[in-house]
């Protein structure tokens, strides 16, 4: 399967499940999750239609977003992985959208790195509904104080949350989670805060994801075939 086979097969199934659910495909955004896919196999990718590229390290991405940088049009670069603080300054500079802000202090110190962007920078709250100790993530419990906090900041934008469900047997055992998320973002709703967008669903599970409203689904091995080996 080459990217672009993939690409077009994962558009499909998108497009499948957005019409079950009665949705437009258009609601939803497709990341591609690059993990340690080199710049030569996601260029005739973004060539092909893909718009939104996902990396889950900052120090992976440096490369690749250098090598991608006169494409047009030019892809948005998302980091879907787990942030360390003391890496909030670059991922400032690198990404347009950070899914995984799991604290105030992260926040702030992606705020203050922010400031020279010109632009805010999107971010997400990442919510551990499966309360795995290997995940990252905040309780749901926090979801709200949480976004109060970072509603303020003036360098970001507060545009949802993300969650990654324990790995499960069948698809269909991720929909609760699916589900408690859109919720989430109601109840969030209900008090002020608006979180428009939910990214959650991966390759085998996007289907599921997109039925319970996903805004944003982040799909690699669906896309760009099994993983070759690690980069830097």
């Amino acid at each position: 399967m080459t990217p672009t086979e993939g690409l077009r097969g994962v558009q499909a199934r998108l497009e499948a499940a957005a019409r079950r659910a009665g949705r437009s495909p258009d609601e939803v955004t497709l990341v591609g999750v690059a993990k340690t896919v080199p710049a030569d196999r996601i260029r005739p990718v973004v060539a092909a239609g893909l718009r939104h590229i996902g990396e889950n390290r900052v120090q992976e991405a440096v490369s690749k977003i250098d090598a991608l940088a006169g494409l047009t049009p030019k892809p948005q670069w998302h980091l879907v992985g787990h942030l360390q603080s003391n890496k909030a300054v670059r991922a400032a500079a690198l990404f347009d959208w950070i899914h995984s802000v799991d604290s105030e202090d992260l926040a702030r110190r992606l705020d203050r790195a922010a400031a020279a962007r010109g632009a805010p920078l999107n971010v997400l709250i990442q919510v551990d509904l499966g309360r795995e100790a290997t995940k990252h993530g905040i309780a749901e419990t926090q979801v709200l104080a949480l976004a109060r906090a970072l509603a303020p900041l003036p360098h970001l934008r507060l545009a949802g949350l993300m969650t990654i469900p324990p790995l499960l047997e069948t698809p269909e055992g991720s929909r609760r989670y699916f589900r408690r998320l859109r919720a989430l973002r109601d109840e969030a709703a209900a008090a002020g805060i608006s979180l428009p967008e939910l990214s959650m669903g991966m390759s085998l599970d996007l289907e599921v994801a997109v039925e319970e409203g996903a805004t944003m689904i982040r799909v690699g091995r669906a896309l760009f075939g099994e993983r070759p080996a690690a980069i830097g």
